[in-house]
């Protein structure tokens, strides 16, 4: 199976062609292109592929441009950072999505789900009938998605905003979560850690574990620690230590490296 990654992120190509040579040797990638004039330069003169992993977010602008620029016969499977209900419409007409990072049980369904839509429709992939409209309802999607821009906080008797740029990281700790300041504030909230995921911009806040979503601009050091996973020297200083694992080290230097 011949495959093309259209992707502008060395790591992120590094690690989803590991991931297929983990779960697919028979799949071959025979050119990865980082921009959206040179995948459309490739598709005109190479038509016939069998897949195409895409990212929406290219070096020069978002993939849905290159479908308006010259016909993209093969089954498509993006991939893609935004949030889960920003994408909705990729489950529509067959054509799947893998949300960054991307996981091996998650990249293993997408291809075993591609084998069942090429069997049942050799002539013409599935989703190609409705592209047009489907491009469409993604433009719509990713134009509406909103993040949240500040929380209000309770400080003694008082209501506080804190714009997001002020915060250095959220910490589940003795069953609380608390927001802390860069300026080393520390505030408790009324949410817990997976629901701040969906409402935090995924370009400056990562989830570093089960304790931490840390934002970029608290990261000060990035240590080497035992068996490749990372440590991380936070500012301000939390009391306890934060490590990323062995398994979202690469997504976390993807992510610091934007």
């Amino acid at each position: 199976m011949n495959v093309v990654l259209i992707e502008d992120e060395e790591l992120a190509v590094f690690r989803l062609t590991e991931l297929l040579s983990e779960v697919a040797p028979q799949v071959k990638v025979v050119q990865t292109i980082p921009s959206v004039e040179a995948s459309v330069a490739y598709l005109k003169t190479n038509p016939d592929l069998d897949l195409i992993f895409m990212d929406i977010e290219l070096a020069d602008g978002q993939s849905f441009e290159i479908f308006e620029q010259t016909p993209v016969t093969a089954p498509v499977i993006f991939t893609t950072s935004y949030d889960e209900y920003a994408i909705k419409a990729f489950k529509v007409n067959s054509i799947d999505y893998l949300l960054k990072p991307i996981k091996k049980n998650e990249l293993s369904a997408s291809l075993e789900k591609y084998e069942q839509l090429h069997l049942r429709s050799q002539a013409q992939p599935i989703q190609v009938v409705a592209i047009d409209a489907l491009v469409e309802q993604l433009r719509q999607q990713t134009r509406t998605a909103e993040y949240r821009r500040r929380f209000l906080v309770r400080h003694l008797s008082q209501w506080i905003p804190i714009e997001v740029s002020e915060i250095a990281y959220f910490q589940y700790e003795e069953r609380v979560t608390l927001l802390r300041t860069l300026t080393g504030q520390k505030f408790s909230l009324d949410y817990k850690l997976d629901e701040l995921e969906g409402m935090l911009d995924p370009a400056l806040f990562f989830r570093a574990n089960r304790q931490f979503i840390i934002s970029v601009h608290s990261v000060q050091q990035i240590h080497a620690y035992f068996h490749h996973k990372l440590k991380l020297a936070l500012k301000p200083a939390p009391a306890d230590e934060v490590i990323v694992s062995r398994e979202r080290a690469t997504d976390f230097r993807i992510w610091m490296g934007k």
